[in-house]
């Protein structure tokens, strides 16, 4: 499937190919007029070219007075920036050591049903870590597509799922380039325990295994509740949150470590979220 990815620029004017409908450098950058001298006996220095168009013909030289003090310093440029490559595994700490995941630089993907708090607990978990810490919402990122978007409620087709598979995709860069250049990262996401191949495999391709899964899992009750309280197309039917949460039901037996924040608040779930994380810097999950 294609996709158009916009028009071509219009190229510059050219002699010969009829009148020009474009602009002119000249006539965004006016010379002021020398207050000194009467106008045209001063010749002035040629503006340079615009980017992709002809330079003018050589005229009579310019004059220009001379720069008074040193050239001021250039404050703004071009910050290079490391690559972003597949995120390795955290090195376990000896092990005398307890790892302090709120000062380590770690990829965290955050699994749950709709309504399971996710979005909330990466959010504070991300606000008040001692090191540079990003949120990724995958649902965030599928609504930057505005026209077209393709909405699961109204359907599930080719459309939809090729949205959900480039949102991945575009967070799993941007995951990858967040750690490259130092900053953690947790990503939400309701990934689903029989679809490997698309959910935390994908999730795999796309960050790295050094990418440390949690399942976040309250009870049906707590999610119906939540999911009550939302709005727009993030609302579900009750019936589609209970369908999704009996599938999430699958993690328990997987070897991915599950909290019930059932009873907790965020600031809670967030420090428990925390001790999880220090277990499976000694001890990454085999997922």
């Amino acid at each position: 499937m294609q996709h158009a990815v916009g028009s071509p620029l219009p190229q510059p004017h050219q002699p010969g190919h009829g009148p020009a409908t474009g602009w002119s450098p000249a006539a965004h950058h006016p010379v002021p007029p020398n207050p000194g001298a009467h106008q045209g006996s001063v010749p002035v220095p040629p503006l340079p070219p615009a980017p992709g168009y002809p330079a003018p013909p050589p005229g009579p030289a310019a004059t220009m007075p001379p720069a008074s003090g040193p050239p001021a310093p250039e404050t703004t440029g071009h910050v290079p920036l490391p690559p972003g490559g597949p995120v390795a595994m955290p090195m376990a700490p000896p092990a005398a050591a307890i790892p302090d995941p709120a000062a380590t630089t770690l990829a965290v993907l955050l699994i749950g049903p709709a309504g399971a708090g996710k979005t909330s607990v990466a959010k504070f978990w991300a606000d008040h870590r001692r090191v540079p810490t990003a949120h990724i919402s995958l649902d965030d990122v599928r609504e930057w597509v505005r026209s077209g978007f393709a909405d699961p409620q109204s359907g599930w087709n080719d459309h939809s799922e090729a949205q959900y598979r480039l949102a991945r995709r575009t967070c799993g860069f941007a995951a990858r380039n967040f750690l490259a250049n130092g900053i953690s990262c947790i990503l939400d996401d309701a990934v689903f325990p029989d679809r490997p191949v698309v959910g935390l495999g994908g999730w795999k391709r796309h960050v790295g295994p050094g990418l440390l899964p949690v399942v976040l899992l309250p009870g049906l009750d707590i999610v119906l509740e939540r999911n009550a309280e939302r709005s727009g197309n993030r609302r579900l039917s009750d019936e589609e949150v209970a369908r999704i949460h009996g599938r999430m039901a699958g993690w328990y037996g997987s070897g991915l470590p599950i909290i019930d924040n059932s009873q907790m608040d965020v600031p809670e779930t967030a420090r428990v979220l925390d001790d999880v994380l220090a277990r499976s810097i000694a001890s990454p999950p085999q997922w």
